[in-house]
């Protein structure tokens, strides 16, 4: 397999994409692909319309991205068998946003156990945000809104830890509620056997084969019930995580 999970898709003050770009082009760089077919269904608030709208505005925002990049992308929303899109896709890009709709749509098109034999068939998987977290076994380590039941809290599970995107070291000032990390602890005491690795913004990780890595900018955080969490240094080999 070959996944690039990415933690965040803009960074304040730059363009859409705009830290990860390199990284994504560098990571189709090694395939043929020259189409990528997007899933849209995180971006629920980029039209008042309709989601219809949203998915066609999301579309849109990406695709400038990739054109600029020499790759073309497409749409599943505009695909009228979503499932053949799959199978016919040479590659695939998850956009983030509120990941419970995201998996709600991906079950409601009966999309999760064809992607996943599609990837681990070798079809390179890139995600951000929501899209890094429905590769884990769960939508569990989100911190989106539960705005719409899934089906399942069932994801991809491409990966056997879990993530949790755009990990923050402490709260705003003056809230005083929850940390992140005691959210994360909350999640280990009663799933004691997996790990959760907050993934900072201006970080990702980069999955080939059986080697796991991370890269960014931003160290990353390791959580294990029962053990102190560890930092991880950009570069750091991860691939143990794959193990369990």
């Amino acid at each position: 397999m070959r996944l690039l999970l990415i933690s965040n898709s803009t960074n304040a003050g730059e363009e859409y994409l705009g830290w990860p770009r390199q990284y994504i082009k560098d990571f189709l760089s090694k395939t043929d692909v020259k189409k990528v077919l997007f899933i849209p269904y995180a971006g629920v608030g980029l039209s008042e319309k309709s989601l219809e709208a949203s998915y066609d505005a999301y579309e849109e925002k990406v695709k400038k991205v990739y054109d600029s990049l020499g790759y073309e992308v497409y749409s599943i929303h505009r695909e009228k068998d979503p499932q053949k899109a799959v199978e016919d896709a040479e590659a695939i890009a998850v956009g983030g946003g509120n990941t419970f709709h995201l998996v709600h749509m991906l079950h409601k098109n009966k999309l999760i156990h064809i992607i996943r034999e599609k990837v681990k068939a070798g079809m390179h998987y890139m995600g951000w945000s929501a899209g890094s977290n429905v590769a884990c076994p769960s939508l569990k380590t989100t911190n989106d809104m539960p705005i719409i039941e899934p089906a399942s809290f069932d994801c991809f599970n491409l990966i056997p830890f879990q993530i949790n995107p755009h990990y923050l070291d402490a709260n705003p000032d003056g809230h005083a509620g929850e940390t992140r990390q005691q959210r994360i602890e909350e999640f280990m005491v009663v799933n004691r056997e997996i790990y959760v690795a907050g993934l900072r913004e201006s970080s990702l990780l980069l999955l080939e084969d059986d080697f796991l890595k991370l890269l960014g900018k931003k160290q990353l955080r390791l959580f294990k019930f029962g053990t102190e969490p560890t930092e991880y240094q950009p570069g750091s080999d991860l691939s143990f995580l794959l193990k369990q």
